[in-house]
């Protein structure tokens, strides 16, 4: 068998070239003609659909884990066979997720912006996160790669998924429809899930009435899958102990926002995977799938275009 033709679009790099030729494939510069493409612009799925309508490629590789704007545009049909990245940047989402978490526990937020010298000790709130429980909310690559970064700390971790699949190192793993059940008795709620119709907004007002006063959000996965007014309400009720948020609802987050102003709230800007920390994961992504694809095996990151992820 002749090597797939493989076209990156609508940008390509010498990495990503090397790539395909270490997985046994051609790079080509016309999508036209090719077997496969690499997509490399997450934020540009219209300009994917154009190109698709001239191109005989039968697998799509898309950049990023979450691919809902491509659902959304409708670009992701099941006559092609699509990846994505889902898997391979969890780790560097885990990472964040942990840092979120003990800066909550150690109120850096707070001592950061100091510009005087606190007294701590005695009935200072800081504390550790050994002996507290994490619920994480989807058990795919962030999920998986939390657990061990999370266990020598000695927190206990509660996974939830829809299946109730076991996680992996957790200590146990339940149904989606028993989050109102746990997520009361969770220090942590880290949200790990794709985005989809069916999990948008599932942390909602009724969902927060359930945590403890003391307990912390940690979203690292999609903003759209919290309902944001619930959520300042909630904080600014007290009623939970704060949200650490890498992304939100709108995204950018504007200016005058509410979640800026309050002290239980730490924000990050969507940096828990940084382009410089994914192109070393997608060029590796990539050279596998393209092995993949010439020899004809299964690919890695398969996307189920009905589930949307």
């Amino acid at each position: 068998m002749s090597a797939p033709r493989i076209a990156i679009a609508p940008a390509t790099t010498d990495e990503l070239q090397a790539a395909v030729r270490a997985g046994g494939g051609e790079p080509v510069d016309d999508a036209t003609d090719a077997d496969g493409l690499v997509w490399v612009n997450p934020r540009d799925p219209q300009g994917l659909g154009d190109l698709l309508k001239a191109s005989r490629a039968t697998w799509v590789q898309l950049p990023f884990a979450g691919i809902e704007a491509f659902i959304a545009a409708g670009v992701v049909d099941p006559a092609r066979t699509w990846t994505c990245t889902k898997g391979v940047y969890g780790p560097a989402c885990a990472e964040h997720a942990l840092a979120l978490m003990l800066a909550a526990a150690r109120r850096l937020h707070e001592h950061i912006k100091a510009s005087s010298w606190r007294q701590g000790g005695f009935g200072s709130p800081e504390r550790r996160l050994d002996g507290t429980t994490a619920l994480v909310i989807g058990t795919g690559g962030i999920g998986k790669a939390f657990v061990p970064m999370a266990r020598p700390l000695g927190i206990r971790i509660v996974g939830l998924n829809r299946s109730g699949t076991p996680l992996e190192g957790a200590d146990r793993t339940v149904k989606a429809d028993r989050l109102h059940d746990e997520i009361g008795d969770a220090d942590w709620v880290v949200i790990a899930a794709a985005s989809t119709p069916e999990t948008r907004h599932m942390i909602d007002a009724r969902a927060l009435e359930h945590m403890r006063d003391t307990a912390w959000i940690v979203n690292v996965a999609r903003g759209e899958l919290m309902d944001t007014d619930a959520l300042v309400a909630a904080l600014e009720a007290r009623s939970i102990g704060g949200a650490a948020l890498d992304v939100t609802d709108p995204e950018p987050l504007p200016d005058g926002h509410p979640l800026w102003t309050l002290d239980n709230v730490i924000i990050t800007p969507h940096v828990a995977n940084t382009w410089d920390m994914a192109v070393p994961e997608l060029v590796g992504i990539v050279e596998r799938n393209v092995a993949h694809f010439a020899a004809g095996d299964g690919l890695e990151g398969l996307v189920d275009p009905a589930a949307g992820y």
